[in-house]
């Protein structure tokens, strides 16, 4: 029965890995890769040598690390709300509500935030702001706004099925362990930072650990589409995935492409098991692996 499966992964997953060729070679398209010159690490070199290579990287970890904890405060914030709801219809439209965005394109949701952002016809700007008697914001020309627009776009997109993930690991807790807290007299406060917190631990240790081996990936949708790839915002809005996007249309350079995700896929691997290491010696039980 795993034949299948196992099959599809190498396929997916094993196959591919032979192009990690290309990020240490000049690619030339008439020689193919096996024929095509080495050039050691000349294709990483690219990465570090330019006056955009920390401005990059700060902006990649540092989106991803609001990414984890935003992700990750709001989706059990959400995950307790619908589990405590009373009418079991209600809380499976919220939840059918929330998971919807996660299956919305990039194209789809920086149309949604444009029309919440544009600066003329925009929902913020004439409702919002002109309720409050505060001028009209040129959104994509103000790079400072969008370290905090980012975090919540990201957050309305993906917290639905983080939701989602929690929320079947807080049914699967033993209602007993309640029965007995309601029996001492623990309030639902006390209920969820003695029982369900403590439970849910495995769980929210698991999807942090997967979400910090990608700590060096970027949504390309959200900071490319979403952005409008607006150049007054690369300030703060440029990371690794676009810069090498750009770099790659510009130049046609196939090997520092590959060589960057090369580069990301090494620095997450060694992210998830020194993470990993870490929890194991907190508390081996909630380790991943």
């Amino acid at each position: 029965m795993m034949l299948p499966t196992i099959a599809l992964v190498i396929l997916n997953n094993y196959l591919p890995m032979f192009g990690v060729l290309i990020a240490f070679k000049k690619i030339n398209y008439e020689q193919g890769i096996l024929g095509s010159p080495w050039v050691g690490f000349e294709n990483f070199k690219f990465l570090f040598a330019t006056t955009d290579a920390w401005v990059i990287t700060r902006n990649t970890i540092l989106y991803n690390a609001a990414f984890i904890a935003t992700n990750l405060a709001v989706a059990i914030a959400f995950a307790i709300m619908l589990n405590e709801l009373r009418s079991r219809v209600l809380a499976k439209f919220f939840q059918s509500a929330m998971f919807l965005p996660y299956f919305l394109s990039a194209v789809v949701v920086s149309y949604l935030v444009f029309a919440m952002l544009g600066e003329e016809n925009g929902f913020v700007n004439n409702v919002l702001l002109k309720a409050l008697g505060i001028d009209p914001i040129s959104w994509y020309a103000e790079p400072n706004a969008w370290p905090f627009l980012l975090p919540i776009i990201n957050a309305w997109k993906n917290v639905g099925y983080y939701s989602v993930v929690y929320l079947a690991a807080i049914v699967g807790i033993d209602e007993e362990y309640y029965e007995a807290a309601l029996i001492d007299g623990a309030s639902k406060r006390k209920q969820m930072t003695s029982i369900t917190l403590p439970l849910l631990m495995p769980v929210i240790v698991i999807m942090t650990l997967l979400q910090i081996g990608r700590i060096f990936y970027a949504d390309f949708g959200l900071f490319f589409q979403v952005t409008l790839d607006t150049g007054a915002l690369y300030p703060t809005t440029n990371v690794i995935d676009t810069y090498v996007y750009r770099s790659f249309m510009v130049m046609g350079d196939i090997g520092m492409s590959s060589a960057a995700g090369l580069y990301q896929a090494a620095v997450g691997l060694v992210l998830v098991f020194g993470s990993n290491y870490v929890v194991k010696k907190i508390n081996r039980d909630n380790a991943l692996f």
